[in-house]
């Protein structure tokens, strides 16, 4: 599976009463995929899937399954307390036409190195999906260190990392190294064209909900070598990528979609939504 440009992590909108609104759900693939994303992201944590029941997680995948399977690429999330719960996450999202896998290690538990390469190898060792490792501790608990990253990408399934600690330094380490057949892929969405320039193909970003053509644009030109215009389109968005990295990112994603005449309502608690005043602000950074 080739690993090349824009990967969006859909948020999941909800109705008035708390439930799913799987219409707008449905209706946000289309217009990720219009766009030009080469893949679709269920169950990143943009998505809130921590907040889902079991039934709930069956019906995202079918729903955007069945938009999106053969059309784009299907990446889920499969990150859970356990490395059992993972392994079964996989082997029913491989049952409605996902692709590949994105992982973490296992948040609250903090496993030491040598646990994180465990968990990593026995779920690619039982289920047959291949896995994008996801390192983000800020959000887990727990980092990967570059010794992990360089055991782990030798095995057959793991794929390559989605690289979200915001430490370039540590990011540009794994570029140089210049691993072959395994893709770096940007996961702090304001340094997107310091990957790219650096030899990163690909970028799972939350921002692409809100900034789809921008994105799908800058990798584009980024990819061709284009750097004015990666420039330009950073440019254009950084505003509104840096305000939700600095707080609120879920729910700013969720107002961006208004963008394209959708609705994604409230956040599930526990978050909590922004008051009218921060929302207008974040929606006064957005390109008119």
């Amino acid at each position: 599976m080739k690993l090349q440009g824009i990967y969006v992590p859909l948020v999941t909108p909800f109705t008035t009463d708390d439930q799913i609104d799987y219409p707008v759900l449905e209706q946000l693939a289309e217009v990720m995929i219009a766009k030009g994303v080469a893949g679709i992201v269920a169950f990143g944590t943009t998505g809130e899937y921590y907040s889902f029941s079991a039934e709930e997680r069956n019906e995202v995948l079918q729903r955007i399954a069945a938009v999106a399977k053969g059309r784009v690429q299907l990446v889920v999330g499969i990150n859970d307390l356990s490395t059992a719960n993972s392994i079964e996450h996989a082997k029913t999202a491989q049952k409605y036409g996902y692709e590949a896998l994105m992982l973490a290690a296992p948040p609250y538990s903090l496993p030491a190195q040598e646990g994180v390469i465990r968990h990593f190898e026995k779920v690619a060792n039982e289920q047959d999906l291949p896995i994008i490792m996801y390192n983000y501790p800020d959000r887990i608990g727990v980092g990967l260190d570059f010794e992990t990253v360089n055991h782990l990408r030798q095995h057959p399934k793991i794929i390559g990392i989605k690289e979200s600690s915001g430490d370039f330094n540590f990011a540009l380490q794994m570029l140089q190294a210049q691993w072959p057949d395994f893709e770096v892929m940007c996961g702090s969405d304001g340094l997107a064209a310091d990957f790219f320039f650096w030899g990163s193909h690909s970028w799972i970003s939350g921002a692409a909900n809100v900034f789809p053509e921008e994105h799908v644009a800058l990798a584009k030109a980024a990819l061709e070598g284009d750097w004015d215009t990666a420039r330009a389109q950073m440019q254009t968005m950084y505003a509104g990528i840096r305000s939700m990295e600095l707080s609120d990112y879920n729910q700013k994603a969720k107002l961006g979609i208004q963008r394209f005449g959708l609705n994604a309502g409230s956040v599930r608690m526990p978050l909590v939504d922004m008051d009218a005043k921060s929302q207008a602000a974040f929606l006064d950074l957005l390109p008119k």
